[in-house]
């Protein structure tokens, strides 16, 4: 009990992510996420082969008017914290009230949910930014006959170059359905995990470098908070050539024979991934091993340099422990300031000692 005491104190008390939602009945809206307080904002593009147009009309009105157009929208809500906003979205779209509590629900596992009418998605978006931060981000997406729905957290992502692709009308982008558009996506986040993992890399490799060379605690501490990282990305990136896999073998009528072909290279990419992040996970466990190696080593060296110093002087101080001081003629006796002399002496040792340890960084 007094144990349990200590750590109370020493520990800060976190709040259960899951504590908003205890009690509440399945397919409630309830935002668990870090980032509240934000306005939904929409964002719609529409396109064809030949037209494409953009707009930001802030209204749920707006949404259901293009819902049944023929050409394809890009349906962007950003903002998720919004609940009311988010049931509002859902009802107009017809969307189950569990793939609502899906969209606002951060921590959910990557997930794919084959519906009648639509498909529903949920990934994180992984990217580094101008800090070279890796940023986490919850992306929910909904396919539908002609249009996609993409719910996230923030502005910023990684569908830029989707974007652009459908603005300078590159690619076959534009002469293909929603759900080529909906495979873009998820492609655009596939491919952005191999920026995040190129970055890990980096990452990996300058510590094992700084391991080797000089191991230290506050790297022993970097190297753990890696680990964590690893092991926080694997969570998110492992599950997601299951998803596509799914995405591939569906007879769901809106994924087409046309865009399942591209879905098997986003498959590849998947396997890719999985394979370096495993790489990268066992890279930074044993990194933590090569630590401990190199301590112990370092250890053995300072343990043998002092057995050295004192088989050298275990000799000298048998000698004097047997005679001591006891000799008739010894000058240092009868020096008047002798005493200080000798204090002198052993101040400027330890003090040289202390140096000289620091020096081999065996302090």
């Amino acid at each position: 009990m007094a144990r349990r005491k200590r750590l109370e104190k020493i520990l800060p008390k976190k709040a259960s992510k899951f504590q908003k939602k205890m009690g509440k009945a399945p397919g409630t809206i309830t935002y668990m996420g870090r980032r509240e307080g934000g306005v939904s904002v929409v964002n719609i593009l529409k396109y064809n082969e030949n037209t494409i147009s953009e707009q930001v009309p802030g209204d749920i009105d707006a949404i259901v008017a293009h819902k049944e157009l023929p050409e394809i929208s890009w349906i962007d809500i950003v903002g998720i914290s919004d609940e009311g906003f988010i049931d509002k979205v859902g009802k107009r779209f017809g969307l189950n009230s569990l793939v609502l509590e899906d969209v606002v629900d951060t921590h959910q596992r990557p997930k794919i949910d084959d519906y009648e009418d639509y498909i529903f998605g949920v990934f994180k978006m992984l990217y580094v930014n101008k800090e070279q931060e890796i940023v986490y981000e919850h992306v929910a997406m909904v396919l539908l006959e002609s249009s996609v729905l993409v719910f996230q957290e923030m502005d910023d992502d990684v569908f830029k170059g989707v974007r652009q692709r459908i603005m300078n009308k590159s690619g076959r982008i534009r002469t293909r359905g929603a759900d080529y558009l909906f495979f873009a996506l998820i492609d655009a986040i596939v491919d952005h995990y191999f920026v995040v993992l190129e970055h890990l890399n980096h990452k990996l490799e300058e510590l094992e470098e700084v391991v080797y060379d000089n191991p230290t605690p506050e790297i022993a501490h970097e190297i753990q908070m890696t680990k964590k990282e690893v092991l926080r990305i694997r969570r998110w990136i492992f599950p997601v050539k299951e998803l596509v896999s799914r995405l591939i073998d569906t007879e769901n009528p809106l994924i087409t024979k046309y865009t399942k072909v591209f879905l098997r290279d986003a498959l590849d990419h998947s396997l890719e991934i999985n394979e370096s992040i495993q790489i990268y996970r066992e890279m930074s466990m044993s990194l933590m091993e090569m630590y401990m190696s190199n301590m112990s080593n370092k250890m053995n060296e300072v343990m043998k340099v002092l057995t050295i110093m004192a088989s050298i002087f275990i000799p000298l101080t048998f000698i004097a422990g047997i005679y001591g001081m006891n000799f008739d003629h010894m000058p240092e006796l009868h020096y008047k300031n002798g005493y200080y002399y000798v204090w002198g002496v052993m101040i400027a040792l330890f003090i040289g000692m202390i140096i000289y340890f620091k020096r081999k960084n065996w302090l």
